[in-house]
């Protein structure tokens, strides 16, 4: 896998586990009287041409890469000497952060920017505020980079031609029964054997986003009002345990429990999996793989409930710690990173969609394949709605608590309620005991 893909499975949610320092790979741009240490991907998020931009509009300015690791980043706040920039997800991680007093309220910084002003910030950027209370309100604490609307679903129409099933309506939302159907229709296999498997649902990005996403399609929540405990022995989060135990059942796609060794988008380009639940930028590893270009489809998310929903299951950005000793540094670089030319690139690229709404116009749009992705994407952005995290508990352990809860649920064939009871016991003390903490 190109590190443009793998980035989306790494936890980004720093400053949210307990540890000892690792060692840190550094790298830099050259000489330069401050050194500014971000903690992000590079060089396959933050290029070299990132860098040397940045470098020839701030030459006495120099930047050191540190991995990305949670353990190092606990250990560097340990030490009061963190990161000046931090690679996170905001969606999960904003609430979080901001009740442990850890990001720098930007407000006053976007107030006296010219590049980062608010009519040019994507609606998407709203999930990096917070006021205490609500996310989407308040200062702002970091910014996407790029973003996808995570539950969509791109086709492999290879697969569904040798099954002879129509494929999904582009635009008209499958219920999840629906796509569970087809997924049963084109799965072909002999016993163990796979030749094509039918789906790889919308949770790679985060498990408990999938399962959010789907509660709240039905009009429900996991979470109490504060957010306090979750119940997920509620109706509706007890549905969509089920869902996934009756897509498990089926056995038309890989599990926690059985998970694919070579991974989804290897199946997919293959010709080995029939639909794959990532978002917009995926269309980046359809790029790379001219094999599968001529017959891809990306269409709209599934729909669980009766409320439409087609959230960012991540919007993955940076954040300024308050500790931060180059705070102005940092912000330089965020301008640069987020509002300028680096920015135009990645949108250029095709991978996810900018988090500056005037770059949707750089978009690819030459292939027949991006044309129609960028179609249907453009159709789908009135759908896009915000999932509710937690600021008490790392999204980390609510998926670590799904995944370990489905694979005792999947070997042992428990119900969907005794399901609900594990998750439930598992996280409701760790919520608990966040609240303790930042009270």
């Amino acid at each position: 896998m190109s590190g443009r893909f793998s980035r989306r499975r790494l936890l980004a949610g720093a400053a949210t586990a307990a540890g000892v320092a690792a060692a840190a790979s550094a790298c830099g741009s050259g000489g330069g009287n401050t050194t500014l240490t971000i903690m992000g991907n590079h060089p396959s998020e933050i290029t070299d041409s990132d860098v040397a931009g940045f470098s020839k509009k701030y030459p006495n300015v120099k930047i050191k890469f540190v991995t990305n690791s949670v353990q190092l980043l606990t250990a560097m706040f340990a030490a009061g000497d963190p990161p000046d920039i931090i690679r996170d997800q905001g969606v999960q991680n904003t609430p979080y952060l901001v009740k442990r007093d850890l990001a720098e309220d930007l407000a006053p910084y976007f107030a006296r920017s010219t590049v980062l002003t608010d009519d040019k910030i994507a609606a998407v950027d709203d999930v990096w505020r917070y006021d205490g209370s609500v996310q989407g309100k308040g200062p702002r604490y970091g910014l996407a980079k790029d973003y996808s609307q995570d539950a969509m679903l791109w086709c492999n129409l290879r697969v569904f031609e040798k099954a002879g099933v129509e494929p999904p309506d582009p635009t008209k939302p499958m219920s999840y029964e629906e796509m569970l159907d087809v997924a049963k229709r084109i799965t072909r296999r002999k016993g163990a054997q796979y030749s094509a498997y039918g789906l790889y649902p919308p949770f790679d990005v985060s498990l408990s986003a999938g399962v959010i996403n789907m509660v709240t399609s039905a009009g429900g929540s996991v979470f109490n009002d504060d957010y306090t405990k979750v119940d997920f022995s509620a109706p509706e989060a007890k549905s969509a345990l089920q869902w996934y135990l009756d897509y498990a059942d089926a056995q038309v796609g890989p599990t926690v429990a059985r998970p694919l060794a070579a991974g989804a988008a290897a199946a997919f380009f293959a010709d080995q999996l029939g639909m794959v639940g990532y978002g917009y930028w995926f269309g980046g590893e359809v790029a790379s793989n001219p094999q599968v270009q001529d017959h891809v489809r990306f269409v709209t998310a599934p729909q669980f409930g009766s409320t439409r929903t087609s959230p960012c299951f991540a919007a993955v950005g940076h954040w300024i710690p308050k500790t931060s000793q180059h705070k102005q540094e940092a912000w330089n670089f965020f301008e640069w990173y987020f509002g300028e030319q680096p920015a135009i690139d990645r949108a250029k690229s095709g991978w996810g969609l900018p988090g500056i709404t005037a770059m949707n116009a750089d978009l690819p749009e030459v292939k027949p394949y991006q044309k129609q992705a960028l179609d249907v994407q453009n159709a789908e952005f009135s759908h896009m709605s915000v999932l509710k995290y937690s600021p008490y508990v790392a999204f980390t352990a609510l998926d670590a608590s799904l995944s370990q809860a489905f694979v005792k649920g999947l070997e042992s064939g428990l119900s969907a309620g005794r399901l609900a009871d594990l998750v439930n016991d598992t996280l409701n003390p760790l919520l608990e005991q966040g609240k303790e903490l930042v009270a």
